[in-house]
């Protein structure tokens, strides 16, 4: 699905990535560890379309990502990629039927029928009672499924998480956790997960960890 040759990431003078070469299956449950400023959050990012790389390519189903305009990248974000990140980045004056809908409506898709996809996902993720409910009526588990919802809303052939359980308590982590292996091994959802939490980081059935900018797989 995904192919990684020669990624290189420079900040200035400050080399991020230093050359990456990795392949992502579709069906991967790959997690990526690695200390703070090793370089994970970069290359999620680069896979994501959200950054470019300094020089190499990421190619997705063969199509060049270095070759995509602004237009172009934020087409295939919305069409094929899902992003789940710490923080849960909902609209505040928006429910969390209408958060999950977001898609759709970039998208320009908005119908009875992406109502349904919501609800069906609210439901999936546990939480169609809250559906009606504002981000600040939410606990903070709850306001992360809203967010995993909105990333699958599309369908998404990949979806990339930053830290997803990093603002959650023991529990809701847990909860999080189950989640991502449910999307994994009963919808067969592609998955990389960015994370420092050890439970998390052993569920995978790939494992990734950074180290100084250089990818070490297992």
């Amino acid at each position: 699905m995904i192919t990684i040759k020669g990624v290189k990431k420079n900040y200035g003078n400050t080399s991020v990535l230093k050359g990456i070469d990795a392949t992502i299956s579709k069906g991967d449950f790959i997690t990526l560890v690695g200390a703070s400023g090793a370089g994970k959050s970069t290359l999620l990012h680069l896979i994501a379309g959200l950054d470019t790389s300094t020089d190499g390519s990421i190619k997705f189903n063969g199509i060049s990502l270095e070759d995509m305009t602004k237009s172009d990248l934020n087409t295939f974000r919305n069409s094929h990629v899902g992003l789940v990140f710490q923080f849960h980045n909902l609209l505040p004056e928006l429910t969390a039927l209408e958060n999950t809908t977001l898609p759709k409506w970039i998208g320009g898709s908005m119908d009875d029928q992406a109502k349904a996809r919501a609800l069906e996902l609210l439901e999936l993720l546990g939480i169609a009672d809250r559906a009606d409910h504002l981000p600040s009526e939410l606990s903070g588990g709850e306001q992360q499924r809203v967010a995993l919802a909105r990333a699958l809303m599309n369908e998404p052939e990949i979806l990339l998480a930053d830290e997803p359980t990093g603002n959650l308590d023991s529990a809701n982590a847990q909860a999080v956790h189950e989640l991502l292996i449910n999307l994994n091994e009963k919808f067969g959802q592609t998955i990389v997960v960015v994370t420092h939490n050890e439970a998390l980081a052993s569920l995978g059935n790939r494992h990734w960890k950074m180290t100084d900018g250089s990818l070490l797989q297992s």
